[in-house]
């Protein structure tokens, strides 16, 4: 028994639309390069790198350097919600140098990169 043939389909297209694989919002387009969206009033942040060289040539060995308290903001979640069910707008904004708590935030290692995720209340001023 032969089958009728039956058109086929391409595999990319569904209802007339073709598939495509780029970002659909901007938020997935701004975390294209960080690969992190935060959520609520979390903040991902690139500690800035202490120099490794003195002005007088001492080179300071890893263990000697002390924790970054210093970095720039790579991306920041749209803000908390207050009990009423209200977005509370971030102080914080992309691009941002901020200053943060010696050991807060949690270290996450992403593309062999080292970020700092944390709270907006964790930031303790913007460097201006």
């Amino acid at each position: 028994m032969a089958k009728a043939a039956t058109p086929s389909r391409p595999a990319a297209k569904k209802h007339g639309v073709a598939k495509s694989s780029a970002p659909r919002s901007s938020a997935a387009k701004s975390a294209a390069s960080t690969k992190l969206v935060p959520l609520f009033d979390g903040i991902v942040i690139r500690p800035t790198v202490q120099e490794e060289v003195l002005a007088s040539g001492i080179v300071i060995p890893d263990t000697a350097k002390e924790k970054p308290q210093q970095g720039d903001v790579i991306a920041v979640g749209p803000g908390r919600v207050d009990e009423n069910g209200k977005r509370i707008a971030m102080d914080i904004q992309l691009g941002d140098r901020v200053l943060f708590a010696k050991y807060t935030g949690q270290e996450v290692k992403i593309d062999q990169e080292e970020v700092i995720v944390l709270h907006e209340k964790d930031i303790l001023a913007k460097v201006v």
